[in-house]
Parts: C-alpha cells; sequence; structure tokens
C-alpha cells in the first residue's frame, strides 16, 4: 500500500539518547523499560522487546531513532511515550535504528 508524501509528513520520528534501562518483569515478554533524552521534547519513557540481542549496558547512551507522536499507550505498568525503531527480523530478533554519528537530541528524521 502506498502512502503519500503528506501522510509520511505525519509521523515524527526523532533521534534520542537512551539515559535508562531498566528490567521489566511484568511485561508479557521479555523487555525492557527504557527513558529517552529527546532533547528540547525531554524525557520519554517506552519499553522494548529487544532483550535477545541487547544487554542494559550496550544500551545505555545509545541513541536511537522513535516515533515520537504516537498516542501514548498502557503496556503492564508503564505508560509508553514513544516507539523505537528497529528491523526485525528472524524470530523477532530485532535491530535497534540509529545515527552512524553522534547527534543532537531531538532532530527529526526525514
Amino acid at each position: 500500500m502506498e502512502i503519500s508524501w503528506k501522510d509520511f509528513e505525519k509521523v515524527d520520528m526523532r533521534v534520542g539518547t537512551i539515559i535508562e534501562v531498566l528490567d521489566f518483569p511484568e511485561a508479557r515478554n521479555p523487555a525492557y523499560k527504557m527513558k529517552i533524552d529527546f532533547g528540547d521534547l525531554g524525557i520519554r519513557k517506552t519499553s522494548a522487546q529487544i532483550t535477545k540481542r541487547y544487554s542494559k549496558s550496550e544500551l545505555l547512551n545509545r541513541q536511537v531513532v522513535a516515533v515520537v507522536n504516537f498516542p501514548r499507550k498502557q503496556i503492564a505498568n508503564l505508560m509508553s511515550e514513544c516507539l523505537v525503531l528497529g528491523a526485525v527480523g528472524e524470530q523477532n530478533d530485532i535491530v535497534l535504528l540509529n545515527p552512524d554519528t553522534k547527534v543532537e537530541n531531538g532532530l527529526r528524521i526525514g
């Protein structure tokens, strides 16, 4: 299904830095709780099912790309405020999307 350029412009994808990573035992599937700094947009909470590929220490201070304009979503006892993006491979093995050079938090993806 094709979308228009106008549709694409509605998706607000930004770069942020993960500043906190915690285990999330309340989640249905293995996941981490994270806080991500998006610069002027502030700090947003989310969770991600990326425990197969990444340790907490590997994620801390890592820059990622996330959608920041979805409605907030309740996931177990966490209110998710953004959606971290990744490439989904075999058996839901997710590889996070990130800039190849450190950039300013909050920069828009376009």
